[in-house]
C-alpha cells in the first residue's frame, strides 16, 4: 500500500507526528515527504485539487504564520487558480498539512475518523 500512498507533511508539527502514528498503526508506511524541504509543485496540487473535489482554500494552511503575514484571506479571491498553485508552491508551510494522496482520495489535514475511512 505504501507506493501507492504520498504523505507529506512537516515533522516538527505535531499534528503530523500524530497522523504519522496513525498511518504506522494502521500498517502503511509510507514515508513522511518533509513539506518544507520538499514542497509539492504547482502541477501536483493542480493534479491533487483536481482530484479532491475540495475547494482550493483548502489546500491553504490558513492557521499558519505566513499565511497571516501575506494578508492572504484578503487576497485569495481575487487571484485566479494558477496564481494560487504558484502561489502554493513557492513555500511548503503555505499548503496544509498533512497532505495524504492515495489512489482514491486527496486528505488535507488529519482528521482521525475520515483518515480511518480509507483502512477500514
Amino acid at each position: 500500500m505504501a507506493k501507492k500512498i504520498l504523505f507529506i507533511g512537516y515533522p516538527k508539527c505535531s499534528t503530523c507526528q500524530k497522523a504519522e502514528k496513525f498511518l504506522r498503526a494502521h500498517g502503511c508506511d509510507a514515508p513522511m515527504r518533509d513539506i518544507k524541504a520538499q514542497p509539492p509543485t504547482a502541477d501536483e496540487l493542480r493534479a491533487w485539487h483536481g482530484r479532491s473535489g475540495l475547494p482550493l482554500k483548502r489546500f491553504f494552511n490558513t492557521s499558519g504564520m505566513l499565511y497571516k503575514e501575506l494578508g492572504l484571506k484578503d487576497k485569495l479571491p481575487a487571484m485566479t487558480e494558477d496564481e494560487q498553485y504558484a502561489l502554493l508552491a513557492t513555500d511548503g508551510m503555505l499548503v496544509k498539512r498533512p497532505l495524504l494522496v492515495t489512489p482514491s482520495r486527496i486528505l488535507t489535514g488529519f482528521r482521525e475518523a475520515e483518515w480511518a475511512e480509507l483502512f477500514a
